[in-house]
């Protein structure tokens, strides 16, 4: 089972475009909720050097802070998609 972590902020349109990809392909993951305030985002800043939301931690392959939605769900799904398995 993959070792995925998610960094999202609540009500982010974002963060639920990833999540529904992990949902359609079946992914568990452990999701990490960020403060609104971009100056209270260590956690995320410190795993991703940045501190929008989303970021995605899959240490199975090496990614450890990967930003922006359309990149993590391309990711999702070349990674682990029907095509993958």
């Amino acid at each position: 089972m993959a070792n995925l972590e998610l960094y999202e902020l609540e009500g982010c349109p974002y963060c639920a475009k990833v999540k529904t990809k992990l949902d359609e392909l079946g992914l568990e993951y452990e999701s990490h909720m960020v403060p609104r305030s971009h100056s209270e985002r260590t956690e995320v800043e410190a795993v991703s050097g940045q501190t929008g939301v989303p970021v995605l931690v899959d240490p199975d392959h090496d990614i450890e802070g990967m930003p922006e939605s359309d990149d993590i769900v391309e990711y999702l799904e070349a990674t682990y998609g029907s095509s993958a398995a």
